[in-house]
């Protein structure tokens, strides 16, 4: 390290009883030799204590995305429907009648990793807060959740907080969790992935953007007041994980969901009363990032007197204040002279606000404690002169040996030879079960304009005023990802859309949450680098544009690297009531078409993981064009009246599919009987348990009329089958075996094996309440 370490005799100078400038204290805050020199070039300076915490903070990878940045930059973003795209708290689209929607999805990892219900609610009640501060109203929540294998003790309590922090959270604020995807696997055992989506609603016209203008416009803090928690949360989920993370529960943030109700209703009444002209949430970083990256946007200078800020806490340094991550706070400009007008909307909702310095002309971000200077960089470069990395990518050997092996060749378990033993295995996979024990603890249905909730392909939200609705969806399979990253990626972007698809929505626009193990390793910043490119070209193919979203590196810990995983968040537009359509089927004697066909795949199979304990192979390959003509074809048949029910086969195959058309809801159940000798060619298991992309099931009254549109469209279908009575079972015929299964069996199977695994685990104790106790982070 080349820069000296005394104190610049110009300038900003160490505070009485701050810590001497040292490597090791550098070290600590997560700078690199080589990036403190930068900053030491930046300043002309040696850095003051407060300005090292707020360098940490701005340029570790969770807020300045060095490592991801120009990979992201490849991906599409643009439409005419797309109103605001990524570089804004959340991404916005037209929807139609001068309505817009905001939406993105982020994570909490790290902190659900060592205190899962502080973690997972504090994540909800951060992806809130940008939509609202996008003038946005909340309409709905998702959640993509990843945890180890459910046989330890320790993911069933990881599992369990998680789930009741995400419920607790959302049911106080009133916000319906309507949708979400869950998959369980030992790779994500040291490492949960807590991935959080907000949907929100609003007018084109109320489309408010954080970027700070108007030299003399006041600078407000506003909503709860700053506490010592959470300092240091975003460089903590820029670390990986190890043994010593538990000491570091105290920079998991804490959550009042009633506060955040509350600072919702303020927010968007500031949005709307014309007396402010940005907002941002105090995220990650707190009151650093939000005062610094509104500057940037804006151009211009800020101060900011740390004195000024709301303090729940005696004695709190600026280092303290600024790197806070206290939680439901806003940082607000307002109208100069208006302030007051902020003030009183505040006092209102019974919430703080306080003048906290002012936009100023001097091209500098100025930080005071009084009359003392703390802080000081010049212009914008404390956003813009953070460093871009480009790493090394390789692809490993290892995983480059699991891809090509012949998983042909495994040979089938004894039990195997009836099908549906198999086929109840499955089932009863918690990746594949219902979740139902998951989404029984939160209120999907709150706000009344949920249509579809929670266990469907897709949940539907109406657009209250109009006759349309969202189709809304979170996907991701990180073992196509881990086997064949551009693969794996392609396949998330696809089968989103399948599912947003079958519940009647055209597919329009998507968040990503990229989910990677430490950019440093050459192999991992090669899987993000193919899937960004896989999801980009999925993107490209069916139109549906990123609008923003976040980068999760270091998902390690001293067990794995987490399996690769880029969630998607789509949404999609039902132009018609009319046109909703749910997953299971819906009258005996319909008939059950196939759209697409099966192939011989099961590489990467839920099949091969769960019956014989082995990821490898290749996944199964993505067809852009045909996953596009398959799109178009299905909303054709929904548009024109003829399809009852519509799922995509996804996890499990064909065979777990039929099933789930029978019995996944828990209300109704049917039966069916299906043939599939038209590909008597495929191997069994193939045939019943691969997952072959681009296949939806329909059932119908006029199969002829569906299969005629889906062949206009280029898409092959043919009838499979009929559904009948539940008491008459499932049976399918496939090439020399059939597979002949009571309905209730399969239910059993498919409804109790989460509740079976979770209730009888007496080592499982939910963490406080948001009722009751807060827990114990930061208290």
């Amino acid at each position: 390290m080349s820069a000296p370490f005394a104190p610049a005799a110009s300038g900003p100078v160490p505070r009485p009883g701050d810590p001497q400038i040292t490597p090791a204290l550098v070290a600590e805050h997560g700078l690199t030799p080589d990036e403190y020199d930068r900053l030491v070039a930046m300043l002309g300076r040696t850095p003051t204590f407060t300005e090292l915490g707020v360098v940490s903070a701005l340029w570790n990878e969770h807020c300045s995305y060095k490592h991801s940045r120009p990979v992201l930059r490849t991906l599409p973003t643009k439409a005419p429907w797309v109103l605001q795209g990524p570089g804004e708290n959340a991404g916005v689209i037209s929807v139609g009648d001068g309505l817009a929607v905001a939406f993105k999805i982020e994570s909490h990892n790290h902190p659900s990793a060592v205190e899962p219900y502080q973690g997972a609610a504090t994540g909800v009640g951060g992806i809130l807060r940008d939509v609202f501060t996008m003038g946005a109203r909340p309409i709905a929540m998702l959640d993509s959740l990843r945890f180890g294998a459910l046989d330890s003790p320790r993911v069933r309590w990881l599992f369990g907080g998680v789930v009741k922090g995400i419920g607790d959270y959302g049911n106080c604020v009133g916000i319906p969790t309507v949708a979400g995807d869950v998959m369980f696997d030992p790779a994500y055992e040291g490492n949960p992935l807590v991935n959080a989506m907000c949907v929100g609603l609003l007018h084109e016209h109320e489309l408010m953007r954080a970027v700070a203008q108007g030299v003399g416009n006041p600078i407000l803090a506003v909503g709860a007041r700053t506490g010592r928690d959470g300092i240091h949360g975003a460089s903590f989920a820029s670390e990986e994980l190890s043994e010593a993370s538990e000491a570091k529960r105290p920079r998991v943030q804490v959550g009042d969901p009633f506060t955040e109700k509350l600072l919702l209703e303020a927010s968007l009444e500031l949005i709307h009363s014309g007396h402010i002209v940005a907002i941002q949430d105090m995220g990650a970083a707190g009151l650093t990032s939000s005062s610094a990256e509104m500057a940037a946007r804006g151009d211009v200078g800020v101060v900011i007197d740390t004195t000024k800020v709301p303090q729940r806490e005696t004695g709190m340094t600026p280092y303290e204040i600024l790197l806070s991550e206290s939680q439901e706070r806003m940082l607000v400009v307002a109208k100069k002279g208006e302030e007051h007008h902020v003030v009183r909307i505040l006092e209102k909702w019974d919430l703080t606000a306080a003048v906290i310095g002012e936009v100023i002309a001097e091209p500098v971000y100025r930080v005071t404690e009084g009359e003392r200077v703390v802080a000081e960089f010049p212009g914008t470069k404390l956003v813009t002169e953070c460093p871009v990395y480009h790493p090394e990518a390789r692809e490993s050997d290892e995983i480059r040996a699991l891809r090509e092996r012949d998983v042909v060749t495994i040979a089938e378990r004894a039990e195997e030879s009836d099908p549906a033993w198999t086929l109840r295995e499955l089932l009863s996979s918690p990746t594949i079960a219902s979740k139902r024990w998951i989404y029984r603890q939160y209120d999907h249905m709150v706000r009344t304009n949920t249509v579809i909730g929670p266990g469907g392909d897709a949940a539907v939200v109406r657009l209250r005023g109009t006759d349309r609705a969202l189709a809304l969806k979170t996907d991701c399979n990180g073992r196509y990802v881990y086997l064949d990253p551009r693969t794996g990626g392609q396949a998330a972007v696809v089968e989103a859309a399948r599912n947003v698809a079958c519940a009647g929505g055209r597919p329009r626009a998507i968040t990503n949450n990229l989910n990677f193990g430490s950019p440093k390793r050459p192999e991992v910043f090669f899987q993000f680098r193919e899937a960004v490119a896989g999801m980009g070209e999925a993107c490209s193919a069916l139109e549906t544009p990123v609008t923003g979203g976040n980068v999760s590196f270091y998902n390690e810990s001293p067990i794995s690297s987490v399996y690769p995983t880029p969630v998607v968040g789509m949404v999609g537009i039902v132009e018609s009531l009319a046109h909703v359509t749910r997953a299971t089927f819906r009258d005996d004697g319909d008939a059950i078409v196939l759209l697409g066909e099966p192939r011989d795949e099961i590489g990467g199979s839920e099949y091969l993981a769960r019956v014989h304990g082995v990821v490898a192979g290749l996944p199964p390959r993505v067809d852009l064009a045909a996953e596009r003509r398959l799109v178009d074809a299905l909303l054709a048949a929904i548009g024109a009246g003829h399809v009852a029910s519509a799922h995509d086969c996804s996890d499990g195959g064909l065979a777990v599919a039929l099933a789930e058309c029978c019995m996944a809801d828990p209300d109704t159940a049917f039966g069916a009987d299906v043939d599939l000798a038209a590909w008597r060619s495929l191997p069994t298991r193939a045939l019943l348990f691969g997952e072959t992309h681009g296949r939806v099931i329909v059932s119908t009254r006029s199969p002829d009329a569906v299969v005629a549109i889906a062949r206009e469209h280029g898409v092959p279908a043919r009838q499979i089958g009929r559904v009948t009575a539940a008491e008459r079972g499932l049976t399918i015929r496939a090439g020399d075996r059939a597979l002949r299964a009571d309905v209730r069996s399969l239910a059993d199977a498919y409804h109790g094996a989460i509740p079976r695994i979770m209730d009888s685990s007496p080592e499982f104790v939910a963490q406080g309440s948001m009722l009751g106790e807060t827990g114990s982070a930061g208290a």
